[in-house]
């Protein structure tokens, strides 16, 4: 047997696994939401003209509410059947509401000051929550809890590879984000709280789930693809850095400090380099290619920050013969590639409405505007 088989057996297929209630409700919550994004899908190229624009409005607000319920249901199911504990759950459970709620009052009471209110509000969740994970996962031993000791563990290379990769991915988001002069606005907050939520709520609708971790989901990340799209490399890099914290209550496999940095703030901080092509005027008229490559060089970047990962702290889960080198690109392949390919066929596909397209493009600055 292959060890990419081996692990396809070891992992949890949701859409097909029905053996607890948690899983059951999980199953059909996959299987909604795929009927959902088929009909927007398919909605989407049948209106025409000036209807495009309020359906897209309505379909925002109704995608953002749809996601809260996912979320909240199954957060609910997770602390009553998983255990989750308080400390993690509370806070949780009041971002999504307070997400769910702001979401009713910018469609209700679109303006400055709502924007700034929503902001404000989904932001101080969001800290709440993080300061509660912090304190959570302070105390303990990562490695004993997950099965291991330290002298499992490779130290020096998860310390060395995670100082330099993150070190690359400052160096990149500065980079490629040197013309994007503004700072964070009343806007760009309120939007990053309900990009960033909206991919938490949605990453609990996971297709499989591998046994040491990760797992493929129904384009869970595209809300910070568009994003990064719409408002540029560096708020994308900070929203992705901020999902990849909150990543860690849903899925904890926690061995080492540096191998939590590479796994979930590094990781998922790369996610923002979607926007990467954005404003690349050669490709104004293609922006479906332009989330494509730059939905390519995300998952590329998500893709070594959780390979190193796996070379230095999950070495001792490799078959006994082969490479830790190996393993580890087969296991980080098995669903990093999966879960980002199904984001830029989505994301293609959203990006092929000229709607969406010029929604999207208006909060650019001024300057990216004129020389787009």
């Amino acid at each position: 047997m292959t060890t990419l088989s081996l692990l396809a057996d070891q992992a949890t297929w949701y859409p097909i696994e029905f053996d607890s209630p948690l899983n059951i409700v999980r199953g059909v919550c996959f299987w909604l939401t795929v009927t959902l994004i088929l009909g927007f899908l398919i909605a989407l190229l049948l209106v025409k003209g000036e209807k495009r624009g309020p359906f897209l409005k309505i379909s925002l607000f109704a995608g953002v509410i749809y996601a809260c319920a996912i979320g909240l249901v199954l957060l609910i199911m997770t602390y009553y059947e998983d255990g989750l504990t308080l400390i993690l759950f509370l806070p949780l459970l009041i971002l999504i509401l307070c997400l769910a709620g702001s979401a009713v009052a910018v469609y209700k009471m679109p303006g400055k000051l709502t924007f700034l209110v929503a902001g404000a509000v989904t932001g101080a969740a969001l800290i709440a929550a993080l300061v509660c994970m912090g304190v959570y996962f302070s105390t303990g031993k990562p490695a004993e809890d997950n099965w291991l000791t330290n002298a499992d563990v490779d130290q020096i290379g998860l310390y060395v590879s995670a100082v330099l990769f993150i070190a690359a991915v400052v160096a990149a988001t500065f980079l490629l984000g040197k013309d994007e002069k503004n700072g964070f606005d009343s806007k760009s907050i309120a939007y990053a709280g309900v990009a960033i939520a909206m991919s938490f709520a949605l990453s609990y609708l996971r297709v499989v789930k591998m046994p040491q971790g990760g797992s493929i989901t129904i384009a869970s990340l595209l809300p910070i693809f568009i994003y990064s799209y719409m408002f540029g490399v560096k708020k994308g890099v900070f929203a992705g850095m901020i999902l990849g914290l909150l990543q860690a209550v849903q899925d904890p496999v926690i061995l080492h400090p540096a191998q939590f940095i590479l796994d979930y703030p590094a990781a998922y901080a790369c996610i923002g380099f979607a926007g990467v092509f954005a404003k690349v005027k050669k490709l104004e008229k293609l922006p479906q290619l332009q989330i494509a490559l730059g939905g390519v060089c995300a998952g590329l970047a998500r893709f070594l920050s959780h390979y190193l990962s796996g070379c230095f702290a999950f070495g001792v889960f490799a078959p006994e013969g082969q490479p830790v080198w190996l393993y580890s690109l087969i296991y980080q392949s098995g669903y990093v590639l999966p879960d980002i390919a199904i984001v830029i066929v989505v994301g293609v596909l959203v990006f092929s409405s000229p709607a969406f397209v010029k929604a999207a493009r208006k909060y650019w600055p001024k300057a990216a505007k004129e020389e787009a």
